[in-house]
């Protein structure tokens, strides 16, 4: 197996629970027949969405308040997303700004009932700013 593939006990509370070091589980969804592309595959922009998703929590709770995504640094999709595979999303901040917060994100795809496995399917890295009630930026509060 590879960095990115682990198998997991069938005993734990939640399969696929263990939050890689330093990231914080903050959604999980599993996608519908609906979200894939011709392929069968999941469409990768439902997956970046779902990414933008998961990414603006621990911004939106550092900001205390509105937030809007400024920039996709980094998008890696590692594997194909299939139809019924469980995605887990964990988020780390990378770096708070005067008005921006920058996160790193992992989504692990729980597959395979009758074998299962855990395996890293996307990483990105997005940036979002603090915005007022106009839509501009302000400062993020300290403390």
């Amino acid at each position: 197996m590879t960095d990115t593939t682990h198998r997991f006990d069938p005993h734990a509370r939640l399969i696929g629970s263990q939050a890689p070091e330093g990231m914080e589980l903050v959604m999980r969804v599993m996608p519908m027949p609906a979200d894939s592309n011709p392929n069968g595959d999941i469409f990768g922009g439902w997956i970046m969405a779902q990414v933008d998703v998961a990414g603006a929590v621990l911004p939106a709770r550092i900001a205390r308040g509105r937030i809007a995504t400024v920039a996709v640094n980094q998008f890696v999709f590692k594997q194909p997303v299939s139809v019924g595979d469980l995605l887990s999303f964990y988020a780390q901040v990378e770096r708070v700004g005067r008005t921006s917060v920058t996160v790193r994100v992992e989504v692990h795809a729980e597959r395979n009932p009758a074998a299962p496995v855990v395996v890293k399917v996307t990483e990105a890295s997005l940036t979002y700013v603090a915005i007022d009630a106009q839509g501009q930026p302000r400062e993020i509060a300290r403390g």
